[in-house]
């Protein structure tokens, strides 16, 4: 997913306007460097450099970063620090753990260098589900209930939190990690054995794991763009071909529709757009994130879903689409978000961190 986001944007920036050289990190934690680019890439493989015929990988954490200088690192395996101080403005493309949960994003606050979205504390909370939906109800924006747990607690007293789940969501419920992405590791669980066995599978990608109710609902996404003074999209609906919307149904099978705009009232979508604003201002997100909600089926209540502070940007991806149903094209966007990026970063060099008497 990250490679194919990277091979998109690759190819939708102005190479009059830009110089790029796309960084690529292995599943051992190595990174790579290409030239800069004087044409367009054809293929993901090419993102990965490797030179010997065959023996592409296929990365846990594929992805890339991108620049516009024409300073580049002349080796396939480049040291980080130097790589760092030689690019004006980097473009995160990494979805998932360690892409879009701070982690990079410290390296590079380290580095004191811009990049492109979310800071540290609202990819943290971007990917957190639980601490995002406290950062929600702080700010009073209405959610579906939930319980979560530990690895250490669920083990401790597995019956207690049993009970309480069938007391307070009953079933059916939906089962998830609470820090991944892309639909992964998340169950629909019918009874007590599967919840049982979907708790197990959830705790396979993380140590903690969010259990929520299940909602007959519309499921409605926004995009917002900007930094303090935020602008949301229209709204766009997915409706899977799955039983819920799960990785098969977003990116394998092809079974699911984007509706854009999606058919609500124009009462409804504003208001959906001003959720979408709230829920990105909670976490303090900056750049871009893609707003999730629920609709009820029966009432028309808005229920706040989750918030992805580095959503899918291919062409097809639902976030560069509801800019273009909004009135942004694809390099539109890639342009603000390189403002944005330099804007936030030029903010930032007035805060002193030392004391000096």
């Amino acid at each position: 997913m990250s490679l194919q986001t990277a091979l998109a944007v690759i190819r939708a920036f102005d190479a009059a306007k830009y110089e790029i050289i796309p960084f690529y990190i292995t599943k051992t934690g190595e990174w790579k460097s290409g030239l800069s680019l004087s044409g367009p890439v054809e293929s993901t493989e090419q993102l990965t450099f490797t030179h010997a015929a065959g023996s592409i990988e296929s990365p846990s954490v594929p992805g890339a970063l991108f620049a516009n200088t024409p300073a580049v690192a002349k080796s396939t395996s480049i040291d980080q620090a130097q790589a760092l101080s030689a690019i004006d403005v980097y473009f995160p493309l990494l979805h998932g753990t360690f892409g879009e949960d701070g982690t990079i994003q410290g390296m590079l606050e380290m580095a004191n260098v811009p990049y492109v979205g979310a800071g540290v504390l609202s990819s943290a909370v971007g990917m957190d589900k639980v601490m995002m939906k406290k950062l929600f109800s702080s700010a009073g924006l209405p959610q579906c209930m939930y319980r979560y747990f530990s690895r250490n607690q669920w083990e401790k007293d597995r019956e207690f939190f049993l009970m309480e789940i069938e007391i307070a969501l009953g079933y059916p419920c939906f089962v998830k990690p609470a820090n991944l992405g892309s639909s992964v590791g998340i169950s629909k669980a019918r009874n007590r054995d599967e919840l049982i066995g979907a708790v197990a599978e959830a705790f396979r990608y993380d140590r903690k794991v969010i259990v929520e109710e299940f909602v007959d609902a519309r499921e409605i996404e926004v995009a917002v763009l900007g930094n303090d003074e935020p602008q949301a999209s229209v709204p766009g609906e997915i409706v899977s071909g799955h039983e819920f919307y799960d990785y098969r149904a977003k990116y394998s099978d092809g079974t699911s529709t984007m509706i854009i705009p999606a058919e609500l009232s124009s009462e409804m979508a504003h208001q959906l757009r001003e959720m979408a604003v709230s829920a990105f201002q909670a976490i303090e997100a900056s750049g871009l994130s893609r707003v999730d909600f629920f609709v009820r089926r029966e009432s028309g209540d808005i229920l706040l879903n989750e918030i992805n502070t580095m959503p899918g940007f291919t062409p097809h991806s639902m976030y560069p689409l509801l800019w273009k149903e909004t009135g942004k094209s694809y390099q539109q966007l890639l342009d603000e978000l390189i403002a944005l990026a330099l804007a936030r970063h030029e903010e930032k060099q007035s805060i002193h961190y030392t004391f000096d008497e």
